[in-house]
């Protein structure tokens, strides 16, 4: 996908001073509006795009897409970028929580509002407009109440646990709400955490080296901070000569198709979901913001939980990612 870039000034030299002065003033761009995603690593960061991109179509709004591409760094050159072009509003999905204050304050002297959707950011609140998220440590904590009661007769519980990206609110707050539910049971154990990036490559790795370093026959159950880690986790577990779903759990966040899916082949046992299709409230806050309206500060989503009993075919085919 193409990158906005910044804007520039170039007139002629034989024009007046004053015309070149008036054709680099910078104003605001109509309702142009710029989303900063910070890649497209899996299917739920795509759909999580295509929804605000659908939104904007609907609503006719002058849209820009600037996908970072994973890069920290070049994603917050995208959010300086669309202030020089003065947009008239940002949505930011952070790659991570730190080193926002900057440019968000850049934002803020230009007024122009910034939408915060999927993660938040270890910044001054008065910063951002609103943040739109599901409840990453109830994600958490529902995944390991639901794990819990599976395996209530069992007992010992040894589970690995693969984490997403260092210092992703995801990350941070899923590993939080579920470490502190197993603590709350005698029978649970996690063995060991590692660092997935919320890939099914990086996740397949991970699981692969738990099941050599660990032991295929000690592991009983994996939880996955998102389906494609959860998803690379089974190609490994079934590398193993294990049965995924049976003789190893396991559990994660997203609710994408293929996860859900795999819920009906018997491989996930249970996903909490973590809806991408946030388009439409974050051009609601958008136009909110636009009116001068005040914001919550945090906009909860409300999402499902899935497992054997409950998914169908039905279900699936009325997903939307």
């Amino acid at each position: 996908m193409t990158l906005v870039s910044r804007r520039t000034c170039f007139i002629p030299l034989a024009v007046a001073a004053s015309m070149l002065a008036a054709s680099c003033n910078q104003k605001k761009t109509g309702n142009a509006v710029g989303f900063v995603q910070e890649g497209d690593e899996n299917a739920w960061r795509t759909a999580e795009t295509q929804s605000m991109k659908s939104e904007a179509d609907k609503r006719g709004v002058n849209y820009s897409l600037a996908n970072a591409q994973g890069d920290k760094e070049k994603q917050i050159n995208d959010v300086r970028s669309f202030v020089v072009q003065r947009v008239s509003a940002i949505i930011l999905a952070p790659k991570d929580e730190s080193g926002w204050e900057p440019v968000l304050k850049e934002a803020r002297d230009a007024k122009i509002p910034v939408i915060l959707v999927d993660r938040g950011v270890s910044a001054d609140p008065s910063l951002y407009t609103t943040l739109i998220a599901s409840d990453f440590v109830q994600e958490g904590q529902r995944v390991a109440q639901w794990l819990a009661n599976d395996t209530k007769d069992q007992s010992e519980v040894n589970i690995v646990e693969l984490e997403g990206t260092a210092g992703a609110a995801p990350a941070i707050d899923r590993k939080k709400g579920f470490d502190e539910e197993i603590a709350k049971h005698s029978n649970m154990h996690i063995l060991a955490s590692q660092d997935g990036n919320f890939t099914r490559e990086q996740g397949k790795k991970v699981m692969t080296n738990f099941l050599l370093t660990i032991g295929k026959d000690k592991i009983n159950a994996v939880y996955a901070h998102n389906d494609d880690m959860a998803l690379g986790a089974i190609q490994a577990i079934e590398a193993a000569g294990k049965k995924p779903g049976t003789d190893i759990k396991v559990v994660s966040i997203d609710g994408i198709h293929d996860g859900l899916q795999a819920i009906l082949d018997g491989k996930i046992n249970c996903i909490v979901e973590c809806n991408p299709m946030l388009g439409q409230d974050a051009f609601d806050a958008v136009a909110a913001a636009q009116k001068g309206d005040t914001l919550p500060k945090h906009k909860t989503e409300a999402d499902a939980l899935f497992d054997q009993k409950s998914m169908t075919k039905e279900i699936l085919a009325e997903r939307k990612y």
